[in-house]
């Protein structure tokens, strides 16, 4: 019989991620629940003061979820038809998505094969006249080079809008990203590193502009006295509820020893690699974190397979590692190879170094509840099933 074809014995399954919601987490819910106050309200502010704090006093507005928190950073940012932002094809397509939410066009750029962060050299060579905002976004949590980023944006007048969505807790030269920089867009959706089920929150560059964000999460109603209500500009209806702030509140007080068990991990991966012969495979790992400038808070550990050169490719790996007991996942196919982004003119062989990355990348489990057992099982499973799979 196929080793690869083995299903799992007894051994619990894996899964590449599992949120961590302790007893006093599902209390302090139940407390809420009772309140009669379960929309937006006091612990949503509270949560707005705690993330202000984390991110060295910033105004910080909450959101629903981590795509709200983009679309309100762009209308912020004033981006809107005939405007172009620059991007990368390597993302959840909420990335993309919101830029065409507004009116605008993105416009993807080839990746850095081994951070597979957009490639900034490519960035700028990529601007236009019609170029008015960068949305870099930080896989895994892994940082671009900020101090660059941000000069190619001032020498050619532009914001930079961080999609920061896997990246709390990640750090450039020691200090926190969000504390700094551009508008920076959070997401608390239920596998992040901190949850609040679902959620995010959107770091902003001054109060004026937080005023703003706040009127467009809730239908751009601007109220007065007792009674008095206005509409001066379009929102959406993007509020955080009180039941998922609480939620955030009780998640950010762990989020150093989170930082800290996930990159205990990350360390046991590159061990456990090493010991199963994965790059010997043709099997790339994620760059190790640096500690003088990016350092990742190692939100997934991915590899990226040689898929054109093992039988059924990503598809009959993860078949393989599920009928194992572990689960695997794909962050991200290369998404301007979706349909509708090839209906704007994209096609197959414009960014080469993504597309191999798009049909290679394979997240494997990593959440701080796991043991070092566990990752050694990954990788050994891992090497197993590719060697019987290479054609």
């Amino acid at each position: 019989m196929s080793t690869v074809a083995t299903t799992a014995t007894a051994t619990a399954f894996l899964p590449f991620a599992r949120p961590a919601i302790d007893a006093a987490t599902i209390a302090a819910v139940g407390e809420v629940l009772a309140s009669g106050w379960i929309t937006s309200g006091p612990k949503v502010r509270e949560f707005e003061a705690a993330l202000a704090q984390l991110f060295e006093g910033r105004p910080v507005r909450s959101f629903a979820n981590g795509t709200a928190t983009m679309e309100v950073a762009l209308r912020v940012a004033g981006i809107g038809p005939g405007d172009e932002v620059i991007t990368t094809p390597i993302s959840w397509v909420a990335t993309a998505n919101v830029i065409v939410a507004v009116g605008a066009r993105p416009v993807f750029v080839d990746v850095d094969p081994r951070t597979r962060n957009i490639d900034l050299g490519a960035l700028e060579a990529a601007i236009t006249p019609r170029t008015r905002a960068l949305m870099p976004v930080y896989l895994a949590g892994l940082p671009v080079d900020m101090d660059r980023l941000h000069a190619i944006a001032a020498r050619h007048g532009l914001r930079v809008i961080e999609d920061a969505a896997q990246a709390i807790g990640s750090r450039w030269r020691g200090r926190r990203i969000g504390a700094f920089g551009g508008l920076v867009s959070f997401s608390f959706q239920a596998n992040k590193n901190i949850t609040c089920a679902e959620g995010g929150c959107l770091v902003l560059a001054d109060d004026a502009e937080a005023r703003i964000a706040e009127r467009l999460r809730l239908q751009g109603v601007v109220r007065s006295g007792a009674d008095g209500m206005d509409v001066v500009r379009p929102g959406g209806k993007f509020n955080l509820s009180d039941i998922h702030a609480t939620i955030g509140l009780h998640q950010l007080p762990a989020l150093e020893r989170i930082t800290r068990r996930r990159a205990e991990l990350a360390d046991s991966y590159f061990a456990a690699a090493r010991a199963a012969g994965l790059e010997a495979l043709g099997i790339e790992l994620p760059p190790p974190t640096d500690a003088a400038a990016a350092t990742t808070n190692w939100h997934m550990f991915q590899v990226v397979l040689p898929a054109d050169r093992l039988t059924g490719g990503r598809a009959a790996v993860m078949e393989a590692m599920r009928a194992a007991g572990i689960g695997t996942g794909v962050h991200y196919p290369a998404l301007h190879l979706f349909s509708y982004y090839r209906s704007l003119g994209w096609r197959e062989g414009m960014l080469p170094v993504a597309e191999r990355i798009g049909r290679g990348v394979l997240t494997l489990p990593l959440f701080p509840a796991m043991e070092a057992a566990d990752v050694e099982r990954v990788c050994a499973r891992l090497a197993a099933v590719c060697r019987e799979l290479a054609s």
